[in-house]
């Protein structure tokens, strides 16, 4: 929600958002902050019909579906905010026998001209996770100390 919030603000109203994926753990987590952010929120999967067209209708694109590269960037309408938390190894033969690299659930090499701000994989949403796992620790020990909490 933070890097949503650089972009948008901390009100998302009149903003259609778009999350595909709806595990317990990403999808349904996020679906209800956008909602509480005022988002109007379509939460799809991979088997949703017509997954590109509605993916085309979204501000915001949350992907979070656990595919490697399923969505394309001609599912990005120019200017959305796409935040791919999917995190993918697919083989990288160029890299030599048995290699491996990381993708997210994005096409990030095609939907990188589309988006008007996008996460990497590697290197967006995971930063994060563990830069604010950090500022939570480190809030929690102030607060049972009976110290003001820090502020980031």
């Amino acid at each position: 929600m933070l890097l949503i919030e650089r972009v948008h603000g901390k009100d998302l109203s009149g903003l259609n958002a778009v999350v595909v994926g709806r595990s317990n753990i990403v999808g349904k987590p996020m679906a209800n902050l956008l909602l509480a952010a005022n988002a109007t929120v379509t939460v799809a999967h991979s088997r949703t019909k017509n997954l590109p067209e509605l993916c085309r209708g979204a501000d915001i694109l949350v992907a979070a579906v656990g595919r490697p590269e399923m969505i394309k960037g001609e599912w990005v309408r120019p200017g959305t905010t796409v935040i791919d938390v999917g995190i993918n190894r697919i083989a990288a033969p160029e890299k030599g026998n048995g290699k491996n690299r990381l993708v997210g659930d994005v096409a990030y090499a095609e939907a990188v001209d589309h988006a008007g701000a996008i996460t990497p994989v590697p290197g967006g949403v995971g930063p994060m996770t563990i830069a604010l796992l950090m500022a939570n620790t480190l809030t929690s020990a102030y607060l049972a100390s009976n110290l003001p909490r820090p502020q980031f």
